[in-house]
């Protein structure tokens, strides 16, 4: 392998410092920091996703029961591919405390190709 043509994760380097992808951020919210963790942690025990950050409390605001509820969740932000979404869609669903967990994917259109790479690497071992 020559070493010049391949970066730190075996990765062909390349002029360029993004390349599109098929890199998607799932969206989903938990109702407290334990709940945000746990699922966290499955997830990429399960081989759902490479990354998960759970972020610090949030106010949300939304229609459940005819009327408008205010409450304190953390926001998921779910780092995977997009052909693990059913998949991940289908844990979340089965391992969330609300009837009716948010569970949104944002294509990511353009991603460092390094961290594309890893997150293939991990996901596909």
């Amino acid at each position: 392998m020559d070493a010049g043509r391949f970066d730190e994760y075996g990765a062909e380097k390349c002029e360029k410092q993004s390349m599109k992808s098929e890199a998607i951020v799932v969206l989903t919210t938990a109702p407290n920091i334990k709940e945000g963790e746990t699922l966290a942690q499955k997830i990429i025990k399960s081989k759902l996703a490479a990354c998960v950050q759970v972020l610090p409390p949030m106010k949300s605001f939304y229609w459940w029961e005819n009327d408008v509820q205010i409450d304190s969740e953390h926001l998921l932000l779910i780092k995977t591919l997009s052909v693990k979404f059913s998949e991940l869609k289908e844990f979340i669903q089965a391992n969330h405390s609300y009837d009716v967990p948010e569970i949104i994917a944002l294509k990511a259109s353009d991603v460092a190709e390094n961290y594309l790479v890893w997150m293939k690497n991990y996901l596909s071992e």
